[in-house]
């Protein structure tokens, strides 16, 4: 109790503490116009309020992701709560605040055109590529997981396949309407019940006679898989996600000054910890141990059954059905803005404004073809494929925020050490996972090292040795 208790206190103040110094450090200016004022185009470039902004990027960045990672990585016991403390304040947050500010400078740049400005064209036209693939992987995820729960929830006449177009139309009309119009409207009000959820949980834990496990650094997983690197990628939108940088340029499309960055990015961040904290420690607490919380997941089909039971033995029958309704609304509504930064970071490339509807869809149309096939392939091979993806954008933003750091002159340690700590995490775990190289620890390890010095060499070479 008292471990989760202080964790929570540590992200809070991670907030209010070091972002403010993050802040500092990039030079946030109140009086510098923002892209949603330059170039409003009614479409994308669109002002919001920034409590809307705010509960927007919160439900963009999080989906399942900080549920499902969470659940899964606690399998590894309380040493998880380290990694979404110290991931979310010294990482992830990080990580938001520079995607979403280096975009807001760059007059609402895509990622893949920001990494491009200070790691070269060659990373340009690699994160372009890449990141569309994530984009894709995401949407794909987000329509196989909320199809085969509302399967499970209605009429048997309505297949998992009707409920993949159903999605799929909805994703569609998201992607190509203004920002303001689906997104701006029905977002918070999804956010706010993403958070009204995790706090009732919280409530439910707290005062229902559960012992949340105090910390430990023993590993405790029921398989005994390594701490290093597996948990620090299972726990990834609840520590630090390269997803997020994809979804950040959207609401840096909106802002109206710089200093709503540091709540908007950073403290979504924050708040997503919270919610991952949250998770982990229900999931730990409510099955007694990580052996019966594997073999409760093992038995009836993973995160989602953990999501149900908790919800509805701590909130009751229709908190629960709430809470499950959120589980599926959640990553419906992460998947169709993933469509939505897919056809920007295209249409950045091509230089194709987005404001006639006939070129939202000339985007929008192919993307969603290859998305439809993409639900063809098993849920778990697009899964495991994407958690490593992810955590890799994760790394590269992060060397273009020290890049960009070093550049100014200022103090890039803020970047360079997460940075070296994700390509050591990306690395070792391609080498190590099933649907890498399958090679052993004792080979991975010092390989996954090499490569982060290998990285930093590079990075002294080409930037701060200028």
């Amino acid at each position: 109790m008292i471990s989760f208790i202080l964790s929570i206190v540590l992200l809070i103040s991670g907030f209010f503490i070091y972002a403010k110094i993050v802040e500092k450090v990039f030079g946030a200016n109140a009086n510098a116009p923002t892209p949603a004022v330059r170039l409003n185009d009614g479409v994308d470039y669109v002002p919001l309020p920034p409590a809307k902004i705010f509960l927007i990027q919160f439900l963009n960045i999080a989906g399942i992701g900080p549920i499902f990672g969470a659940i899964t990585g606690a399998l590894w016991g309380p040493v998880a709560f380290i990694w979404i403390v110290l991931g979310s304040i010294f990482a992830g947050g990080v990580h938001d605040y520079f995607s979403g500010m280096l975009s807001v400078r760059h007059y609402g740049a895509s990622i893949p055109e920001v990494v491009g400005e200070y790691l070269g064209n060659g990373f340009k036209h690699f994160m372009r590529l890449f990141s569309i693939v994530v984009l894709v992987l995401v949407g794909v995820i987000f329509i196989l997981g909320p199809a085969g729960l509302l399967t499970n929830l209605t009429a048997a006449s309505l297949t998992q396949n009707v409920w993949i177009y159903v999605i799929f139309a909805y994703f569609l009309i998201a992607t190509i309407l203004p920002v303001d119009k689906v997104i701006g409207r029905i977002y918070p009000l999804f956010g706010a019940t993403l958070l009204v959820m995790a706090f009732g949980v919280t409530i439910g834990i707290l005062t229902q006679g559960y012992q949340i496990p105090e910390l430990t650094l023993a590993n405790l997983h029921p398989e005994h898989l390594p701490i290093w690197p597996l948990m620090f990628v299972s726990i990834a939108c609840g520590a630090i996600s390269g997803f997020h940088a994809t979804q950040s340029p959207l609401m840096a499309r909106c802002i109206t000054h710089e200093k709503q960055g540091r709540t908007i990015f950073y403290g979504a961040m924050i708040m997503e910890g919270i919610v991952a904290l949250i998770w982990a420690a229900a999931a730990m607490s409510f099955f007694g141990s990580t052996e019966a919380l594997g073999k409760a997941m093992a038995e009836n089909g993973g995160p989602a059954y953990v999501v149900n039971i908790i919800s509805n033995t701590l909130l009751g029958k229709t908190g629960g059905l709430l809470a499950v309704l959120g589980v599926i609304a959640c990553p419906i509504t992460s998947g169709d803005t993933a469509f939505r930064s897919a056809r920007l970071i295209i249409a950045d490339f091509l230089k194709f404004k987005q404001k006639p509807i006939k070129n939202r869809l000339i985007i929008s149309i192919p993307l969603f073809s290859v998305g439809f096939i993409l639900t063809k392939i098993p849920f778990g091979v697009v899964w495991r494929y994407f958690a490593w993806s992810n955590q890799t954008l994760a790394m590269i933003v992060l060397w273009a925020s020290a890049s960009f750091l070093a550049l100014e002159g200022r103090f890039h340690w803020i970047a360079t050490l997460p940075a070296l700590f994700m390509t050591a995490v990306s690395i070792t775990y391609i080498l190590v996972a099933p649907e890498g190289l399958k090679l052993s620890t004792s080979v991975a390890y010092p390989i996954g090292i090499l490569a982060s010095a290998t990285a930093f060499g590079l990075f002294y070479s080409t930037t701060l040795n200028k």
